[in-house]
């Protein structure tokens, strides 16, 4: 063995030797300097997408219409939406990022070549209202351009540094997405499987980066005034303490959640095959799909088609802030509507599931506030946390989404949050696999032979 590889198997036996390392001191250098132009970057991308959302959806429909924006107004941009990720996934070289449709993915770092597709079809997919979420292109396009520094820093860079330099890249990307940088850490963690004396080589960088990050985007909002871009509830209903009633709901909110993911994922995976045959054309034509969704929205319930495009982030504190204002009627009908513009994203666009969960989760808890001895606080918590074990499978993230989005409130909400997660999460496990048994692999002419991988889209 040569002496090189005999020196870095034994600091992989000796996690303490590894961290007294000059190296590793020098990559926790490197990651505290990568996070700042990293978490820049994402700043700069999710108010890109912001201000596309309010020329399209808001600004250019004011100043045409005088009446208020039509319902029909996001069909021809949903259906662009579809042409555009379609074009881009088709011909730029990888898979533009992982498909939301198989779950929430973290894996090692993204190829520099496969990072403008990632960027471009991300760009598309949440600026013209899909409804997925920025965090897994976000995670994608951190760790691809950490991994591009180190190597253009260093082209013999040990393996194991990318890994850790790419980690603290995409810890930094979403420092503040989910209203915490521990919870971003956390989601990274739990669903990379990274456990043992592992967890802290890899940790320590990613927590370092990705407070850096989190500082960066509060110095960038103060700067620009255009957001933080975290996820925060303006209102949160006031929480009871834990009562039978509210603990014997749990169950059945847990298995409602898991029976709803199991339908959202079923119609991704099933239309994924189509999606092969012609991936411009049928990703276009879902777009069209989305749209008239939302705008059957809009025209039966007399509220605005926003609710049903886009991740929810930003439409999620204003639900719960107007929880009385909504009809059982509508709830259902937001909650259906969401659901199929969701199951549809799934199969063709490129993002996160996160947050089209949560809102749908959401959805899901004020419905159930109705309920005999419900509290209106338990019920979102059970909600979210339910529905976001069902799709992203990570009990863990989602006991903490829950609670954490709740703030002090979701201290006392735990007890009931837990037992909805655990049981969406058992129940989950123990429905058959929605959709196709075999991940429909593309036909042989839907790559561009020259520069397109062969991997699954």
């Amino acid at each position: 063995m040569p002496d090189t590889q005999r020196t870095a198997a034994s600091l992989a036996e000796d996690p303490s030797a590894v961290i007294r390392s000059r190296p590793y001191l020098v990559a926790l250098l490197l990651a505290a300097i990568l996070g700042i132009p990293i978490s820049a970057i994402a700043y700069g991308f999710l108010a890109l997408v912001g201000a596309i959302q309010e020329a399209l959806f808001d600004d250019l429909p004011q100043a045409i219409f005088t009446g208020g924006t039509p319902a029909w107004w996001p069909v021809p941009w949903l259906a662009l939406c579809g042409l555009l990720t379609g074009l881009t996934i088709r011909y730029l070289p990888g898979n533009c990022g992982h498909s939301p449709a198989f779950g929430f993915k973290a894996g090692g770092p993204t190829p520099d070549i496969e990072l403008p597709g990632i960027i471009l079809a991300a760009l598309a997919t949440l600026s013209l209202g899909a409804v997925l979420g920025p965090e897994a292109p976000l995670i994608a396009i951190g760790g691809g351009l950490a991994a591009l520094t180190v190597h253009l820093l260093r082209k013999d860079a040990p393996p194991m540094a990318v890994t850790v330099l790419a980690s603290a890249g995409s810890f930094a990307a979403i420092s503040t997405l989910l209203g915490s940088p521990v919870l971003g850490a956390f989601l990274i963690m739990e669903v990379a499987g990274i456990g043992g004396a592992t967890l802290s080589l890899v940790a320590l960088p990613g927590l370092l980066a990705s407070g850096i990050g989190a500082l960066v985007f509060v110095g960038l909002d103060n700067w620009t005034g255009l957001g933080t871009f975290s996820l925060a509830l303006t209102s949160v209903p006031p929480a009871v303490e834990p009562t039978v009633a509210t603990m014997a709901w749990a169950v059945p909110m847990g298995i409602a959640g898991a029976l709803l993911g199991w339908l959202i994922r079923w119609i991704g995976l099933s239309l994924r095959p189509v999606v092969h045959t012609n991936r411009v054309l049928v990703t276009a034509g879902l777009g069209l799909a989305i749209g008239l969704i939302a705008m059957a929205y809009q025209l039966i319930s007399d509220r605005s088609f926003t609710q049903v495009l886009y991740s929810g982030q930003d439409a999620l504190p204003e639900l719960v802030e107007d929880a009385a204002d909504y009809s059982l009627g509508v709830l259902i009908l937001l909650a259906a509507c969401k659901l199929l513009a969701y199951g549809l994203s799934l199969s063709a666009f490129r993002g996160g599931p996160v947050f089209p969960a949560m809102f749908i989760g959401a959805v899901l808890g004020i419905a159930a506030d109705a309920l005999p001895g419900m509290d209106l606080a338990p019920a979102i918590g059970m909600g979210i946390g339910a529905m976001s074990a069902a799709m992203l499978r990570l009990p863990l993230t989602s006991t903490l989404l829950a609670t954490v989005l709740l703030g002090t409130d979701g201290v006392i909400v735990t007890p009931q949050v837990v037992v909805a997660v655990a049981v969406a999460f058992v129940v989950t496990n123990m429905l058959p696999v929605p959709g196709p048994q075999q991940p429909a692999q593309p036909p042989a002419q839907d790559p561009a032979p020259a520069v397109k991988s062969r991997g699954v889209t």
